[in-house]
């Protein structure tokens, strides 16, 4: 099979929603998965009872089979709206638990989530939740499901925040980002990234933002307009909210077409930081010199494995573009194997689409080019990959079932991972092209 020419990409997003094993939830899951996944942060939810327990099985166990903490999946304060409420209003039922939520948690950042039904019907949730501005932080998120998908919804948690509760700081902290584009939860490995790119920053005295999964919320939010750049891991998640804060508090930022993974993709994302922060430019050269060293060292450990197992083999990703683009191209142009057909399954919206294909197909190391596939329906998605030659998947767990059938090796490395638990795993800085490769050989290597 020739790859050497460039293809049209495919774009196969014909349906707007699927309903059979998504990929993703409504606008309601993506507010709700921000907020907690913020230490300490507290959703009350202003919707049908089926709204909370459903991001328990789906958003929750979907990501990485994770319980939400205390305040989340079946402990989520909620309004339950029934049929009365759509005729005479939720407003007055709602007041009453904001207001005994409050009183009974412990929680440090509340986030009023409306649904479908209150959009649908009217209820003034602004002004009840603005009720409560002095006793509590609190933010409301209009995220009715119809709106959109979880990407939608952490924009909108972003946007919530800015309108309603951060205020301008006095001054700039020199060496402070703000880290934007990963969505708890809907991005598997978001604890572990994360704290990666924070520790990864840290080693050059810069203070990384991140918000989620850290200590300090209501700390940490406060200081978002405080930050020199905001930083977006994504090649469109997080693009409006960073573009929000740059309309509102001066902030410039800067993107990335995902998380960096591998020798490579680090040293670029660190080189582009130096060039926009005042850091010493030498100490950064240093790192990337010895780092370069040490994980190069390390993946000949594995080099006879890489040789007579999988050498120069066909793979194929099923994943969301930060995902996809990461590990395309580290497997691409890192361990020399053969990208066949990538499909992305985030719905990214027309605008952004060519910048992924670009950033996908556009190597300075390997020129190779692959099918590309925008499908959010797993069940086209299966038929997609009939047929191919990839002897590699790295995907959702929904195609683990399907691999049999492939003779092919699977990596759970998409939402949802429900054969995988996530707590502290990921794919980011030198290191984690390496640990790609250990899950890709977990159950594999042995006598050759």
């Amino acid at each position: 099979m020739s790859k050497n020419k460039s293809k049209e990409y495919i774009d196969e997003s014909r349906s707007p929603r699927i309903v059979e094993a998504p990929r993703y939830g409504c606008t309601l899951s993506g507010a709700y998965e921000a907020a907690v996944g913020l230490n300490e942060g507290v959703p009350i939810l202003h919707s049908g009872s089926g709204c909370g327990m459903s991001q328990l099985f789906g958003a929750n166990y979907g990501g990485g089979q994770n319980a939400p903490g205390d305040y989340g999946g079946s402990s989520t304060p909620c309004s339950c709206l029934v049929e009365e409420h759509v005729i005479f209003g939720g407003e007055e039922k709602l007041r009453k638990l904001i207001d005994s939520t409050i009183k009974i948690s412990t929680g440090e950042f509340f986030t009023v989530i409306s649904g479908c039904v209150p959009s649908l019907i009217g209820d003034d949730v602004d002004a009840v939740v603005g009720e409560f501005r002095d006793k509590a932080p609190i933010i409301h998120v209009n995220a009715p499901g119809f709106k959109g998908n979880s990407f939608e919804g952490y924009e909108l948690f972003f946007e919530a925040l800015i309108d309603q509760y951060l205020k301008p700081a006095t001054e700039k902290r020199k060496r402070l980002v703000n880290i934007l584009g990963v969505v708890p939860f809907q991005h598997i490995f978001w604890k572990g990234e994360l704290k990666a790119i924070k520790d990864l920053l840290a080693k050059f005295d810069i203070e990384a933002n991140v918000l989620f999964g850290e200590f300090n919320t209501v700390e940490n939010i406060e200081k978002i307009p405080a930050a020199e750049y905001n930083i977006v891991l994504s090649p469109w998640v997080g693009h409006r909210a960073a573009k929000k804060l740059e309309e509102a508090f001066k902030t410039p930022y800067v993107s990335f077409p995902g998380l960096p993974t591998g020798p490579i993709q680090t040293s670029k994302f660190l080189n582009k930081i130096a060039e926009i922060l005042p850091v010493d430019k030498e100490k950064v050269n240093e790192f990337i010199k010895n780092e370069k060293r040490r994980a190069y060292r390390m993946i000949e450990y594995v080099g006879d494995l890489l040789q007579f197992d999988v050498p120069n083999v066909y793979f194929g990703v099923v994943a969301d573009s930060n995902t996809a683009i990461s590990i395309t191209r580290y497997l691409t142009d890192e361990v020399g194997q053969l990208p066949d057909i990538v499909i992305i399954t985030d719905n990214p919206p027309k605008e952004f689409r060519e910048n992924i294909v670009e950033a996908i197909t556009s190597s300075e190391e390997i020129q190779f080019t692959p099918d590309i596939v925008f499908e959010i329906d797993s069940y086209k998605i299966s038929q997609i990959l009939k047929d191919r030659p990839f002897l590699n998947l790295y995907a959702s767990s929904l195609e683990s079932t399907i691999t049999d059938e492939l003779e092919t090796t699977h990596v759970t490395v998409s939402f949802p991972s429900f054969n995988r638990a996530v707590l502290v795993d990921h794919y980011v800085g030198f290191d984690g092209g390496l640990r790609l490769i250990e899950d890709l050989f977990y159950d594999k290597a042995g006598p050759l």
